[in-house]
Formats: structure tokens, sequence, C-alpha cells
């Protein structure tokens, strides 16, 4: 067996270096262990956002620089991305609101798919070219349209009013058909983005009981007659500590475990991986998927790079190992004030645009997110593991080539000299800097 290390680390400005790795004696003191028979969840793939603030960017670099930013994202040398999140009519990250239709009058004789068809699906399906296979799309709403709301906008929360639902669910169903039929993969539709969540952006309001019989009564019929069925049906799509909550809340509607494939998450409330196993315990045939995360300036904007990027691969390991099938980060682009927004809620993502808009720069987040993004691909098994010290942080998984992956993580102060084995005398022993990360690929 043959063994690849690749580290960053930011401090020594070292990026995915790669070095042949050496198998030896083991050092007990700092072992960590891969238990390849001890098997758990199966991993569909990572991914980013397509949103319209994205493609704006996108369609503003010149052919080559275009060309080059998807092959940072979808190529064979970039990160693999192989899936995709789009949200269904405007977002915050849009450069104002748009939806299927105005009003109710207009819902009858027009379906408006304009941004999506101009902005979104040429992106899609240009990332698709560059990864060679179509990217596994996620379709979630903000809002549905004003009129069908008990505020009459799409802003600052409120709810669909009953009489909508059927209507709403239809033109759910209608996107997920539209994009299909331009070619894209859609797999995956959630009920709403940030159910609890009001804001003074696209924003609407659910309970969990409420996702439950719209996805059961309403979404999952919608689909099939719009020939979609085997799109499967998220719930929560919101933040981790209260998922076990809001999945009892959903699942005791009748109808809704039969409709409901599993629940989305993002990270805004921290790591809470302990409620992710929670989930998994209780309803393990349910999937887990993380659908946003991001670096939001109002937040987040003072950190530093490698505490940005380590803020990163300390969630998608946690993540990885508390069950969760797939990771989809927030804006593939931005510019570099964090926009196009039309609320003012400016973030970074892992590519943002020069001042000029006619380049583009890697941020530390790309880096980092790549030690699982180019190693762990689609169809991979998540692997258990033991680790010497929490100072480690760790994840192993196996692709369906029989390669394996493990990722180590550390975000202390001090190097740590690692012994990882997968049993017996021999190991593979390297140090890993201080504030750095590591794969090894056994192949």
């Amino acid at each position: 067996m043959k063994a690849k290390l690749i580290i960053t680390d930011l401090k020594s400005g070292l990026y995915w270096h790669e070095k042949e790795a050496e198998f030896g004696s083991l050092d007990c003191v700092h072992q960590v262990n891969i238990f390849p028979n001890i098997r758990r969840q199966k991993f569909y793939g990572f991914g980013g956002a397509f949103t319209e603030a994205a493609a704006r960017g996108w369609r503003q670099l010149p052919e080559n620089r275009a060309k080059s930013f998807l092959d940072s994202y979808f190529g064979a040398h970039g990160l693999g991305y192989t899936l995709g999140r789009v949200p269904i009519g405007s977002s915050d990250f849009s450069a104002g609101h748009y939806s299927c239709a105005d009003s109710a009058d207009e819902m009858k004789s027009t379906f408006k798919t304009n941004t999506d068809d101009e902005y979104l699906i040429p992106m899609i399906l240009a990332a698709g070219e560059t990864a060679d296979r179509p990217i596994g799309l996620l379709l979630s709403p903000w809002s549905p349209p004003g009129f069908m709301k008990d505020t009459g906008e799409r802003n600052n929360g409120g709810k669909l009013m009953a009489e909508y639902k059927p209507h709403w669910a239809a033109c759910m169903a209608k996107y997920a058909a539209h994009y299909r039929k331009a070619g894209c993969d859609v797999r995956l539709m959630s009920v709403q983005n940030e159910p609890e969540a009001v804001q003074i952006w696209d924003s609407c309001i659910w309970t969990a009981e409420e996702e439950g019989e719209f996805a059961a009564n309403y979404l999952a019929p919608a689909l099939s007659e719009a020939d979609c069925a085997d799109i499967g049906i998220l719930a929560w799509d919101h933040n981790k500590e209260s998922l076990v909550r809001r999945a009892e809340g959903t699942l005791s509607v009748s109808g809704a475990s039969e409709a409901v494939r599993g629940f989305a998450l993002h990270w805004y409330t921290g790591d809470h991986f302990d409620s992710l196993r929670a989930a998994r315990k209780l309803w393990p045939d349910k999937e887990l998927w993380f659908t946003e995360g991001c670096v939001e300036y109002g937040r987040f904007g003072g950190m530093s790079d490698i505490d940005k990027a380590e803020m990163y691969a300390h969630d998608i390991l946690g993540n990885l190992n508390a069950g969760i099938c797939g990771s989809i980060d927030w804006n593939l682009l931005l510019d570099a004030k964090g926009g196009p927004n039309h609320a003012g809620n400016f973030c970074e993502a892992p590519i943002m645009l020069t001042e000029d808009g006619g380049d583009f720069v890697l941020k530390s987040e790309y880096y980092y997110i790549g030690h699982f993004s180019r190693f762990i691909r689609p169809g991979a098994v998540c692997l258990a593991t033991s680790s010497w010290s929490p100072n480690a942080e760790v994840t192993a998984f196996e692709n369906t080539d029989g390669s394996r992956v493990l990722t180590a993580l550390n975000r202390t102060d001090s190097p740590i000299t690692l012994s990882v084995t997968e049993g017996g005398d021999n190991a593979i022993t390297f140090e890993l800097s201080a504030h750095a990360v590591a794969t090894i690929l056994l192949f």
C-alpha cells in the first residue's frame, strides 16, 4: 500500500503541498486509529451555492478567467465540487426581489424564470461541463411571492396563507421541472430556508408541524404531478441546535415521515455536533445535509485568514463525524465588498472578485475545504476513528475505489506529531504544524 501526504500550512506558505508518506514504527503516544471495518454514513459530495450574486460575478469575468474560476471549484485539480444549492426566487444575495409571479392574476397565466434563465442556469450547466458530470442541485425558497403571504411582502418574515399552499407547492414543483428541462440535475428541495428567522430580507416563517403538513399534503403530490417524484424533500434548513426539536415536530404529522427524506442544517449558532448525532440515533433512516455556512462580515469580519479557514475545517470535520451525507457551502463567488446583496448583508466566499471585478482571488477557506472535497468523493463511506488528543481533530473515509482518506486539523499553537495506523505495528508518522491541516491518502 502507498500513501500520500498533503499539507496546508498558511504560516509557512504551503498550499496543498504533496509528498510521499512513509510507513514506520508506531508511536503510541501520538496515535490516531482508523477502523476500516466500522462503517458509517454514505457521503454524496461537496458543493456551493449558485446565487444570483455568484452568477453575476462569474458573468463579469473575462472569458479565460471565468473558465479558470469554474476549474477552481469543479475541475479535477480544483475542489472537485459535485453539488450546488439554488434559491427558488430571490434571496438576500440577489440584486433585488424576483419571484415566479407578482400577483394572483399573473400567477394564472405566467411563470417567470428570467433571472434563472439569464444567470443561474448557464452557470450551473457550465459548471457541469467543467466537472464532466451534472451538478446535483438542492432548490431552496427564501420566501413565497409576497401576495401569497399574510404580510403581502417577501421581506420581514410573515406566513404563507392557507389558500395558497397548493399554488405555492405547484410553483416549487414547476421550478424543479424547469431546471430539469434545461438540463440541470435537481435532486433535492427544502421546504423553506431558515423557517424560524424573521429577516429584513426574503424570509417566511413555518412551524415544524407546518413544514411536515406542507411536505406531505402539498409539495410531495405537486412534485409527483410534475414528474419529479424522485426529488427528495428536506425540512428545517436552519441551525443545528434545534434539529431534534424541529424533526420531532415535523415527523409527528401524518404522512410526513414518508414525504420528508431528511433535514438540512446551517452553522450560524455554533457547532452542536451532538444534535446531529442525536438525530442520527433517533431517525437513522433520515438524511442530514449541511446546506449553508459562511464568514458573515457583521460577525466574523475581524477574524484572521487562518481563523476563518479553521472555522470551516472544524465545522466540516465535526459534521462529517456526526453523520452528514452532503456538504454545501454558501455563495460560490462574491464581489470585493461581499455582495451584491440587496439587504446589505455582506459576507465572504472562498473565492472573491478583485476590486475591479476583472479577476478573482482564492481565500484561505478555499484551501482548507480542499483537504476534504478533493479526496472524499461521492459515494465514500465514513469510517470510525480515534485520536490521542482533542488537539488533533480527525475524520476518515473510504472511497468507492477502495482508497482511504484521513484529514487532521491542528488548531493549537504547538506542532503535533501524529502516528496514523489502521491496526498493527506500522504507521504513517508526521509532524502537523501549529494551525495547519493535513490529509493522508492511502491507495
